[in-house]
């Protein structure tokens, strides 16, 4: 029998993806015990399943601790972590919603015991009914409670999540406990990717660059922004990719200097360049690529000039990216070879450099935004922004160059695990350089 069908046909209901290998969360639980205090307990729960209108329900997306520490993608779920529990039964347990046969006629088929503990590899299950009395014995016994608290730097919404929720039930009906923030935790073991959570983000970005080989194939002039985000939802489906790992951003023309478009609603003409970001979520793992490419398949004369630049400088953050160099040197060094690059090509004078704000430097009109981020189970993925750099860590590289004057937005970016001596580009088979991309449209 081919393995892949076995796979398939025997997977949990709710994946698009085939199952992953249990032992990658199994490992994930092992680092995050490794870093709790004596006699603490960890508490995770899961997101809130949010409304739209009327009665019905936004897609429902898993807290991605839970999820970095499970594999389990249901509602209503829980896990606990209590290495110092006198009974090992309950040193790791995960809480489940009990399946209920009405609910299930409605909205389809909740986990069982047994596939949740194939999926995680937690053996006790407990079901969300039942857990209020075991729950206060474990934290009666606990010296320190870890509370989840969603912390990311980019995080600007200040709606109140379930996580916080909890947070406050927990500190009124416990007050004298000790309280600590699993997130410091998380943002040291998540930065730091494992080989096996890297083959899983591999496969969101092999699926994200037959996509874009299936694009270059695809886009002509007339084409409309939305046909081409159609494209790409039919194929990240197609090979089994939950789907895209955030809203993708079409954008040809001037629209390519709005960072986050994503009205995606326009026309694709002669003569544009079209900015496309867009990656495969698999697995949980979110793949991150942008390519920008000439709607009739040709680079004007002035296009690659900007592209080339564009892609000297994606090479050059990809020669200084290692161990131990911090963001904001790594910032600074692709600051001074942008302002090179841009004197090179027209956009700014010696003079404008010479006159230049140290806060706001003359190269910033044309390049507005960082270059690098963390990406794994979140595309903008928990890590520090101010320590040095750790192999093990992965990073986007994506520089832009964005002109107002000629209506012209160009960025390229590519995936790095970053490894002790340098990193590994994990999107080097993509196309990228303009004759790969020229090559493959002319084909098409």
């Amino acid at each position: 029998m081919d393995v892949n069908f076995y796979l398939a046909a025997n997977q949990p209901f709710f994946m698009k993806y085939l199952p992953l290998d249990t032992k990658l969360f199994i490992d994930n639980r092992k680092r995050f015990v490794a870093s709790m205090r004596p006699n603490s307990i960890a508490i995770f729960v899961s997101n809130d399943e949010i409304p739209s209108n009327g009665d019905a329900l936004h897609a429902f997306k898993q807290n991605t601790d839970l999820y970095w520490l499970t594999g389990v993608e249901q509602e209503d779920s829980m896990v606990i972590l209590f290495p110092n529990c006198p009974d090992p039964k309950y040193k790791e347990v995960l809480v489940l919603v009990r399946p209920n046969e009405l609910k299930e006629k409605w909205d389809g088929k909740r986990l069982r015991a047994k596939e949740a503990t194939t999926i995680s590899g937690i053996k006790t299950i407990i079901w969300l009914d039942s857990i209020d009395a075991l729950l206060q014995t474990w934290v009666h016994l606990a010296d320190i409670i870890y509370l989840d608290s969603n912390e990311n730097d980019r995080k600007a919404s200040l709606i109140q999540t379930r996580e916080y929720r909890f947070i406050s039930e927990m500190k009124a009906r416990y007050p004298l406990h000790q309280y600590d923030r699993a997130a410091k935790i998380m943002k040291e073991v998540r930065g730091i990717k494992s080989k096996a959570e890297v083959e899983v983000l591999q496969k969101a970005i092999d699926i994200t660059d037959k996509t874009f080989r299936r694009l270059l194939k695809f886009v002509k002039p007339g084409v409309m922004e939305y046909e081409i985000e159609a494209e790409i939802f039919h194929s990240f489906l197609s090979q089994r990719a939950t789907g895209p790992a955030y809203g993708s951003i079409i954008a040809s023309g001037d629209r390519a200097r709005t960072l986050h478009y994503v009205s995606n609603n326009q026309e694709c003409k002669n003569g544009e360049l079209i900015l496309m970001d867009f990656g495969a979520e698999y697995g949980g793992y979110c793949a991150d690529l942008t390519r920008t490419i000439p709607v009739n398949g040709k680079f004007s004369a002035r296009q690659k000039v900007v592209y080339n630049a564009c892609l000297h400088l994606h090479n050059y953050a990809k020669s200084i990216l290692k161990p131990g160099i911090s963001i904001v040197d790594y910032t600074e060094k692709i600051g001074d070879e942008a302002t090179s690059q841009f004197v090179k090509i027209g956009l700014i004078t010696k003079a404008d450099v010479k006159n230049e704000d140290n806060e706001n430097r003359a190269y910033r009109k044309y390049l507005y935004h960082g270059i690098s981020h963390h990406l794994g189970v979140d595309v903008h993925d928990l890590g520090t922004r101010t320590a040095p750099i750790k192999a093990g860590m992965v990073f986007t590289i994506e520089p832009g160059i964005y002109i107002e004057e000629e209506q012209m937005g160009v960025r390229i970016e590519n995936n790095f695990w970053i490894t002790k001596n340098g990193n590994i580009d994990l999107m080097k088979n993509i196309p990228i350089t303009i004759e790969e991309i020229e090559r493959l449209m002319k084909k098409s």
